[in-house]
């Protein structure tokens, strides 16, 4: 059972990982078994628990403690079962320094801890990863993923990525799409294509992007694109981006 902290608002935080009972609230018509009972026999994963709440990381602390809970607007202790597993992008001991994270919490839950380096740490997984990567885009999107150079690679391998292996994943999809392989200044670097087929991948990767970021809406791409809907649904039929 995953939660993601970040996403939550503070006001239904609670509820959400500790459930509540009818009438708890306005609202609250019937009861709710929260993230923690559901994931009773299992695991919860809380990812981005440096943005849980103050006042909520007392009553994680004490749930954790003592094995049991109970749910908002109710008297019943529930016992729980699960294990919890929690990821945080900041420094948590760093963070309880500074007053926004519990240190209390921060050593209960750290019975275990990994420290994953950054991207650009690792150099040396990059190849795998890009190549894994790329097969998932080329069965995505249809297409054959373009070789790279060795000198290509070592270029890769000493980028920043900030985004870590998200933005190496986005880079793979548009390394696939074509997107990569047109430089600042418009033109193609690679000449094993005709230019018909280089300018028909490149606006393929065009519109597979603005479909992702528009979350699969084709009016909502079609409008960053600047053409009709129907000019869209038709080029998505063309280049086969109907999953995109």
């Amino acid at each position: 059972m995953a939660l993601n902290c970040g996403a939550l608002p503070e006001t239904v935080f609670e509820s959400e990982i500790f459930g509540h009972e009818a009438g708890a609230f306005t609202g609250a018509q019937k009861r709710r078994i929260g993230k923690l009972e559901y994931a009773n026999g299992g695991t919860l994963f809380l990812d981005e628990i440096e943005s849980m709440p103050l006042a909520l990381q007392v009553k994680l602390l004490r749930v954790l403690q003592e094995r049991r809970l109970e749910r908002l607007g109710g008297n019943e202790s529930v016992a729980i079962d699960c294990r919890v597993v929690a990821a945080s992008k900041a420094d948590l001991l760093k963070l309880s320094a500074e007053g926004q994270f519990r240190e209390d919490l921060y050593y209960r839950i750290g019975v275990v801890s990994i420290d994953l380096p950054a991207l650009n740490q690792r150099s040396s997984d990059i190849p795998l990863l890009l190549a894994h990567f790329c097969q998932a885009a080329s069965i995505r999107y249809r297409r054959e993923p373009p070789p790279w150079t060795a000198a290509q690679m070592q270029q890769w391998q000493q980028r920043e990525w900030p985004g870590n292996v998200r933005e190496l994943r986005n880079f793979a999809d548009r390394w696939v799409l074509g997107v990569e392989q047109i430089t600042a200044a418009g033109a193609p670097v690679s000449l094993s294509q005709s230019l018909p087929e280089q300018v028909e991948q490149f606006e393929a990767g065009l519109i597979a992007a603005a479909l992702k970021d528009s979350e699969g809406s084709v009016a909502q791409a079609a409008d960053r694109l600047g053409i009709p809907k129907k000019t869209l649904y038709d080029k998505i039929r063309k280049y086969q981006l109907a999953g995109a």
